[in-house]
């Protein structure tokens, strides 16, 4: 009885806790829209939890954690890797790469290492004095590296940290920034035995804080031009005249706030049968530069062979093109398969798809690894 008390009253700290943050310092305000930057870091490269939108914050567990709730990489069993590939806004050109993995580490620390890449294609390259071009091309880059580390501290509770580096560049001009992650997930017990041994896990809790850090700021060559200014100059022979002279002058770069949110969810597992599973999960997100979101997602799980899911991302204005402020119009969908390969380890195929307007939606293809 004294474990149950103490497990609800934690529960009960996390959510008074979410609802404490998501009604001060990152309530939704649309009005802001437009006015952060790094706006890469609401990307989500991997393709299982962008199935169902992100709606299994509480729930998601190993390397694809580090994007939706890092506490979940606690969850590897030894080694996962990951790679995976996004066609993003299918043909506009533009491209994701993600690669990661995460490591046990003694008995209940798990270390794990993300790197995402976008790249934009070939832009032609134009002046003012060349507005049509014709002096070649150039690709900006964005970067983003994550280093996370995460804990299990009972069979319960879980808790990490991600420190990320982030990278926006063309050759001219560059922003590097830093940010902070950090999450829960808290796994109720439901289920136990009166001895305490565990049967089922079914109601999962989680929060999370993301992209925390100071504002960035872009500089170097590409904000320096030549001008000519005039100057006054003075001669006995001559008197007062003017002169000018070639000079070097730099602009100054407005700094810009990360997109920080946070994002609460929860999941509860519903065993149909032997073997079989379907997951229910939510998620709200408060972003404290966009609209708030309300993310609802199922999977369905055929043992650890096959995963079908689905989603919902809202927020105000979604169902009209006149109110809609993202890309994205809502659904989403995935699929796994996942083949054994003897002695715990397996390899996987994840495919995802989330649907926008205009462009024919993203495409993730991810290939996974457990050793």
């Amino acid at each position: 009885m004294i474990l149950m008390i103490k497990r609800y009253t934690l529960i009960l700290i996390i959510i008074g806790t979410s609802f404490f943050y998501t009604q001060t310092a990152f309530a939704g305000n649309d009005k802001l829209a437009g006015q952060a930057g790094a706006t890469e870091l609401l990307i989500n490269p991997w393709a299982r939890s962008s199935g169902w939108g992100g709606a299994n914050s509480a729930s998601v567990h190993g390397l694809e954690a580090m994007f939706l709730n890092v506490a979940g990489i606690a969850f590897t069993p030894k080694t996962e890797v990951i790679f995976s590939s996004t066609d993003y806004l299918q043909g506009s050109g533009i491209k994701i790469n993600a690669f990661g993995f995460t490591q046990k580490i003694g008995e209940s620390s798990v270390i794990g290492l993300g790197i995402m890449s976008m790249s934009f294609g070939d832009i032609p390259i134009t002046t003012n004095a060349q507005p049509e071009g014709g002096l070649g091309t150039y690709s900006p880059n964005f970067m983003n590296i994550g280093l996370s580390y995460a804990k299990a501290f009972s069979n319960s509770i879980f808790a990490g940290i991600t420190a990320k580096v982030i990278s926006e560049s063309i050759p001219n001009l560059t922003a590097d920034g830093f940010c902070l992650d950090a999450g829960i997930q808290y796994v109720t017990g439901l289920g136990r035995d009166k001895n305490g041994k565990k049967k089922t896990d079914n109601l999962k809790f989680g929060i999370a804080l993301k992209n925390v850090g100071p504002a960035m700021q872009f500089g170097g060559d590409g904000l320096t031009f030549k001008t000519n200014p005039a100057a006054t100059t003075y001669n006995s022979a001559t008197g007062p005249g003017v002169a000018t002279y070639a000079a070097t002058v730099e602009e100054r770069a407005q700094s810009f706030e990360l997109p920080s949110l946070v994002n609460i969810g929860i999941t509860y597992d519903v065993k149909l049968a032997q073997d079989h599973r379907l997951s229910i999960a939510g998620n709200f997100g408060s972003n404290s530069y966009t609209k708030d979101q309300y993310t609802l997602g199922m999977e369905y799980g055929f043992k650890n062979y096959f995963m079908l899911r689905g989603g919902f991302v809202y927020e105000d204005g979604i169902f009209q093109q006149s109110t809609r402020t993202t890309i994205y119009t809502g659904p989403t969908a995935g699929v796994t398969f996942e083949l054994p390969l003897g002695s715990g380890r397996s390899f996987a195929i994840d495919y995802a798809y989330r649907a926008t307007n205009p462009f024919t939606g993203c495409h993730t293809f991810g290939a996974r690894v457990n050793l």
